[in-house]
């Protein structure tokens, strides 16, 4: 029997509210973007419209907290996911100091306003000015958008947040326990080792239990992604039996994935769209329905008291940047942003007076003034983010590139469907954000009589590029070319789309008519001058752990220096792993001062060898999860030696765990006048 559907308000059909919702997160998007209105400030305000204390079309039932509760847990997954943790390990002490900062400076300062000027007491003074101290991420989205993730003024404040929140709600487990008289010295002790165990077990034993299913599940990416949501929620609930916000838990399994899922990955890409457009617009909606407009109204004096916490509240996180940004130097648009990002309250203001209201030392008009007051940071917040991060990502697009920096063209010529979603992935690693250009899947076909046949067959083996590319969110334009053989084909390839570096497969097998590789592979390294990557990927790329590269004296003097010093490094951020450089002791000097002054930061040792033919030798000292790249040269050239033949030889013989990249770096042959540069340069007799 069908039920009459109620249209009485608040809505009660689920069906009819998840619509409503959908709709106003569309309209919301659609006309804040022509007004040029934060998407974030449009939600809040529409969840005042269409909740209890406005229009009452929808209620804040348990559905609307449970999303709400999932967005904010995934903000703060996010942040901890997205976080440059070289940057952070370099910054470390710059992001406890602000995190110092952004708590005291805000808790003393709220703390005596409301003991003196509004007259409270010491404990409910104390508690309400953990809402001053605390703040979240609320702008993080505006900044990940901008691609701004990754500069140090963002990287301090992501560290000072889980700081000065882990602090506030410190205090506030401090004030319930005195509370209900656990002030005992083995109350304290069993609270510390509650939070090290669930530390613990999240920054340690997640990891390796993420990389193990990681491996298991590498084609199957729909249990990825649910496995990825199942442990940020594991986590969380965790944080609550450690006694802490779930928040603090959501932020630590980002950190605890944040080098097992690369930021250019179709998960990451998946993680970001679910939470962006669903999960995030939810929690936004239930924040604006906590507001109750009515406040403003019940008086001058009321009026007043909300005026002057709100300034109040938003100057001390002012403050904090401002000493931030004279200590450390940085500009007035990063203090700016600083700022911003730590300006807005929500999750955490909002647990810590909840809980103070519950056990009765908060009154009803200070969790009402709370609401109001996450309502305007959040507007506050929305604003000066998005004024900060348009400014300094146009400063970060006008500086000037490294000749490195240019527009990727990559060719991934295809001959085997197992290696198509692997050499994908890594060409999207290599790519250069910057420039939107598609990656170039290829097949080459024979020119004979099965050639309609067969570009059929490979036209279709390419649509699963397409297919893995696009999960991705990056564009492949593919293509086919009919030649007399398959070396030709790639060359006219590259010569007709201007390509600038190749990503090869290869089986790494040798036979003893082989130079180096093959036919193919020989002809293309004898006849082209882009950079060439030839590859044998047989872990996931996500589990590496370190990346050994080996590197050839005179190899900082090749025209492909710093392209390939660039894709090394770009690898390494993607992927979170540390590189390892070995070489000779002049060349490591060159490399460590090149990367000093190139971005992006990466995390490396350099350890010195007498010659590259000891690359042989450090099989014992290998785990299956680190990769190994070398790079080579082609004859003549000023890099080679005749040892570098030998090289996929060892490797397909001896590193059979292991996956490599054998790179031979853009370079054109040497000529006479390139002899006596390198003889010069060397002090060698012409």
């Amino acid at each position: 029997m069908k039920l009459a559907l109620k249209l009485t308000l608040p809505f009660e059909d689920p069906v009819l509210i998840f619509t409503l919702v959908l709709f106003i997160i569309l309209v919301s998007t659609i006309i804040l973007k022509r007004v040029k209105i934060p998407g974030i400030v449009g939600l809040i305000i529409a969840g005042v419209i269409v909740g209890p204390n406005g229009f009452g079309i929808m209620e804040r039932d348990a559905s609307m907290i449970l999303f709400g509760t999932v967005g904010i847990l995934y903000i703060m997954f996010l942040a901890g996911l997205e976080m440059d943790m070289v940057g952070f390990k370099k910054t470390k002490t710059r992001s406890i100091t602000y995190g110092a900062l952004t708590f005291f400076v805000p808790i003393t300062i709220g703390a005596l306003t409301f003991l003196y000027l509004f007259n409270y007491e010491l404990k409910s003074a104390i508690l309400l000015g953990c809402m001053f101290a605390s703040h979240t991420l609320l702008a993080y989205p505006i900044i990940s958008k901008l691609g701004l993730a990754k500069n140090e003024a963002v990287t301090v404040t992501i560290g000072g947040t889980i700081i000065t929140d882990t602090a506030v709600l410190i205090v506030l487990a401090i004030i319930v326990g005195s509370m209900e008289g656990n002030v005992s010295m083995a109350y304290w002790i069993i609270l510390a080792l509650k939070l090290a165990a669930f530390v613990a077990v999240v920054l340690f034993v997640f990891p390796i239990i993420a990389k193990a299913i990681f491996k298991q599940l590498e084609s199957e990416k729909g249990a990825q992604f649910i496995f990825v949501l199942a442990l940020v929620f594991a986590a969380s609930f965790l944080a609550e039996l450690a006694g802490v916000e779930a928040i603090l838990g959501a932020f630590l399994a980002g950190l605890a994935l944040n080098q097992l899922i690369p930021h250019t990955s179709a998960l990451m890409n998946r993680l970001e769209f679910v939470g962006n457009n669903i999960f995030v617009p939810f929690f936004l909606l239930s924040v604006g329905m906590l507001v109750d407009v009515s406040v403003l109204f019940e008086g001058w004096a009321a009026l007043a008291t909300i005026v002057t916490v709100i300034i109040l509240a938003i100057f001390t996180k002012w403050i904090a940047a401002y000493i931030t940004q004279k200590l450390y130097g940085y500009s007035i648009t990063q203090r700016n942003l600083i700022f911003g990002l730590s300006t807005a309250r929500a999750a955490a203001t909002l647990a810590v007076i909840l809980v103070g209201f519950e056990i009765g030392i908060i009154e009803e008009f200070a969790l009402n003034l709370t609401v109001v007051l996450i309502l305007a940071t959040s507007l506050a917040s929305s604003f000066i983010t998005e004024r900060a991060g348009r400014a300094l990502a146009i400063i970060e697009s006008r500086r000037k590139p490294d000749l490195s920096e240019k527009p990727d063209r990559i060719l991934v010529p295809i001959a085997n469907p197992a290696t198509i979603e692997n050499l994908i992935d890594l060409s999207i690693m290599l790519k250069n954000p910057d420039y939107h250009e598609p990656i170039y899947p290829l097949a080459v076909v024979i020119d004979n009589e099965q050639a309609e046949e067969e570009i059929f067959k490979k036209n279709k083996m390419l649509q699963e590029a397409i297919k893995h590319a696009s999960a991705t969110d990056n564009d492949v334009q593919l293509v086919s070319k009919i030649d007399m053989n398959i070396s030709s084909g790639i060359l006219r390839a590259i010569k007709e789309l201007m390509i600038t570096e190749v990503v090869l497969g290869w089986n790494a097998k040798i036979t003893t008519r082989d130079r180096v590789f093959g036919t193919v592979l020989d002809n293309l390294l004898e006849k082209t001058e882009q950079m060439i990557l030839v590859c044998k990927i047989v872990e996931p790329l996500n589990t590496t752990r370190r990346i050994i590269v080996i590197v050839p004296i005179n190899a900082e003097l090749e025209r492909g220096y710093l392209r390939w010093i660039r894709a090394v490094k770009k690898l390494s951020s993607q992927l979170g792993a540390k590189i390892v450089f070995r070489g000779r002791r002049r060349t490591l000097n060159k490399i460590r001062q090149t990367l000093a002054t190139t971005k992006p930061a990466v995390e490396a040792e350099f350890e010195p060898i007498a010659n590259f033919r000891e690359f042989g030798d450090m099989k014992t000292s290998l785990t299956k999860d680190d990769m190994i790249v070398v790079v080579s040269g082609r004859r003549g050239t000023v890099s080679y030696n005749n040892t570098m033949d030998y090289v996929p030889r060892v490797l397909s013989r001896d590193y059979k765990e292991n996956s490599f990249i054998i790179v031979y770096p853009e370079q054109n042959p040497m000529t006479e006048q390139d002899n006596m540069y390198i003889n010069i340069a060397y002090g060698r007799d012409a």
